[in-house]
């Protein structure tokens, strides 16, 4: 089981790198849907000596809204935005991977030294949720279009959740579901922006906001 622990990890690390290295906005979005299966399954794995209806249900309805709703609702706002790619960043694609590159070394070197209870031989956990989180703090930085910093916004949230299922261990439901609920208002509510922003100018370019007076 460790191994596949391990292996979860591995490909949420790959899956950071992949979205940090991708211009193609709907691939960000496959690539963090899949982020929030991994996540249900390694809550299953992780509290698999404690498993309960409640670790069931919690996991089942991380991946229905992490891996379905949320990437249904960006993928539909991208698609009536017209949004492909995201042509001009803040920080460049090869940046961006050497950046990540410097970012996967402070995850390591946070996780080596923060007192965290982990389980035993799990000890990419702590990097992996570390990781995650800064890379959804940069898309939202170093991105221009909206769509791509809601992206980070998921990104992000996954890097909290794995956080929280690696250290915290049993979390009440209702804290749970308020983190998700939280989640599912911010991308409904940035759907809806990016689809007025489109409608009336002819980009969703943030960085254009700047120039807007009353």
């Amino acid at each position: 089981m460790e191994n596949l622990v391990e292996a979860i990890l591995v490909g949420l690390l790959i899956s950071d790198m992949t979205v940090l290295a991708s211009s193609r906005v709907a691939g960000c979005i496959r690539v963090t849907a899949m982020q929030g299966l991994l996540l249900g399954v390694l809550t299953l794995l992780l509290q698999a000596e404690a498993m309960s209806l409640r670790v069931v249900l919690m996991a089942g309805i991380g991946m229905l809204l992490k891996g379905g709703v949320f990437p249904y609702l960006l993928a539909r706002a991208g698609k009536e935005a017209g949004v492909q790619r995201e042509v001009e960043p803040f920080v460049g694609y090869i940046g961006s991977v050497l950046l990540a590159v410097a970012m996967l070394v402070v995850a390591v070197w946070l996780g080596t030294r923060l007192p965290l209870q982990v389980h035993a031989g799990q000890t990419l956990v702590v990097p992996a949720a570390f990781m995650t989180m800064f890379t959804g703090l940069f898309l939202i930085v170093a991105r221009r279009k909206a769509l791509t910093q809601v992206v980070g916004f998921l990104v992000f949230e996954n890097g909290i959740y794995a956080f929280g299922v690696a250290t915290v261990g049993e979390v009440p439901a209702l804290v749970e579901l308020g983190v998700l609920l939280d989640a599912f208002v911010a991308v409904f509510v940035m759907g809806i922006a990016i689809y007025h922003i489109n409608r009336e100018f002819d980009h969703i370019d943030t960085d254009q906001l700047s120039s807007l007076k009353g």
